[in-house]
């Protein structure tokens, strides 16, 4: 009886130390871009893989919109704005793909003109992320 017992405890920590995670992965973007932008908002494009058999996804876009003026400069610092949107997306295959969009409510004196810097796409389930580099504006 005692060696029966012994065997079922480690069989059972045997089980429960090397059990899998139910959602098992290694989630990461395989891509990310700015498709859209307005004087008012940016939309940004993902895919992002390895998720596993997680149902869906929180994914977050973060993005800074900033006043510029004709000789490209930022002339104030009050003049910029945190803008960002969030969603929920399905996990197909363990992928998901999706676009979401940011708006401002920061206004710029002519001539200046909003761009966009700083986009950030972050999965907030995961916490993994993918920065989009470079200086986006409408035109």
């Amino acid at each position: 009886m005692r060696r029966l017992l012994a065997v079922l405890s480690v069989s059972a920590a045997a089980a429960i130390g090397f059990a899998a995670p139910a959602f098992a992965g290694s989630p990461h973007f395989v891509s990310a871009s700015v498709t859209n932008v307005t004087t008012s908002s940016i939309t940004v494009s993902f895919k992002e893989a390895g998720l596993g058999s997680e149902p869906t996804v929180n994914i977050k876009v973060t993005a800074t919109a900033e006043c510029i003026n004709g000789g490209s400069n930022h002339p104030k610092a009050a003049n910029k704005e945190g803008a960002e949107a969030s969603g929920t997306f399905n996990v197909n295959n363990g992928q998901a793909t999706g676009s979401l969009t940011a708006t401002t409510t920061l206004s710029c004196s002519p001539p200046m003109t909003i761009t966009w810097t700083d986009v950030l796409v972050t999965d907030t389930n995961n916490n993994t992320a993918k920065s989009i580099p470079g200086t986006f504006s409408a035109g």
